[in-house]
């Protein structure tokens, strides 16, 4: 059973004292692809030392996270462009636009997730989008960039029924993690009425730990409990959970 976390931040400093166990731990339960979203220039350095230790496992995005669109994001975008010019990634993310912690980066948060989509246009290359109270604004992006050239990966979706259906319409997969298995997390109340060819697993480590581990660092580890939830929800068995979105993610990824 291969089993793909299509988002994980295992080169955190919450994984400093322990990022190797916590890596042997996934993939001795079949957890062999990790996918890893940029943050900013800051994380490059121990992006690329990940890859280079487990080469075969470590699957490298670039990108400029929304949380960090700050006065220097022009200088943040340049160092995004350049890493592009330089080797290949994967995808481009994490992206997006969250109005949680600061609504008045709007403007530079909406200018910085255009300017890298239409840099994920001209590389052909999937997008992964990062959204927190924040839909509207996401969508209305989205709407205006919309084509073939425009798909990717709507990480940890959070919305509703229809908020996920405008989604797939924008061909995006969704990212299901944790949340899946909160008992106020509500995704799991209409999941099932999207089909799983729409599904890719992640568990977005350290952060939103399924449960039992709600609360504590999450790890690649734990998306076992979040194929269960799924295996659950959609009345097959994990196996088959497991293949269909190790292959949902390759139709994303392109390996």
């Amino acid at each position: 059973m291969i089993i793909t976390d299509t988002h994980t931040h295992l080169y955190s400093e919450a994984f400093d004292d322990d990022r190797n166990d916590m890596i042997n731990r996934a993939m001795a339960l079949g957890v062999s692809r990790f996918f890893i979203p940029a943050i900013d220039s800051t994380y490059t350095e121990s992006m690329l030392k990940l890859e280079k230790d487990y080469p075969k496992n470590v699957f490298l995005m670039m990108g400029l996270h929304p949380t960090h669109v700050k006065e220097n994001y022009k200088e943040e975008l340049d160092h995004v462009e350049a890493m592009l010019a330089t080797r290949s990634f994967y995808a481009i993310g994490e992206i997006g636009i969250d109005l949680y912690w600061d609504k008045t980066t709007l403007g530079m948060q909406r200018e910085a997730f255009k300017h890298q989509i239409q840099l994920a246009k001209r590389h052909k290359l999937p997008i992964v989008i990062h959204c927190r109270d924040a839909f509207d604004e996401i969508f209305e992006v989205l709407e205006g960039e919309k084509g073939d050239d425009l798909y990717g990966i709507f990480h940890c979706f959070t919305g509703t029924l229809e908020q996920a259906q405008t989604a797939i319409s924008y061909n995006m997969k969704l990212g299901i993690g944790g949340v899946a298995t909160f008992k106020n997390g509500k995704i799991d109340q209409f999941l099932n009425q999207i089909p799983i060819k729409h599904i890719v697993l992640e568990t977005d480590a350290p952060y939103l730990a399924p449960v039992p581990y709600r609360g504590k660092r999450n790890e690649s580890a734990y998306i076992l409990n979040v194929l269960e939830k799924l295996a659950g929800i959609y009345n097959v068995p994990v196996n088959t959970i497991a293949e269909i979105t190790t292959r949902n993610s390759k139709d994303v990824f392109k390996i």
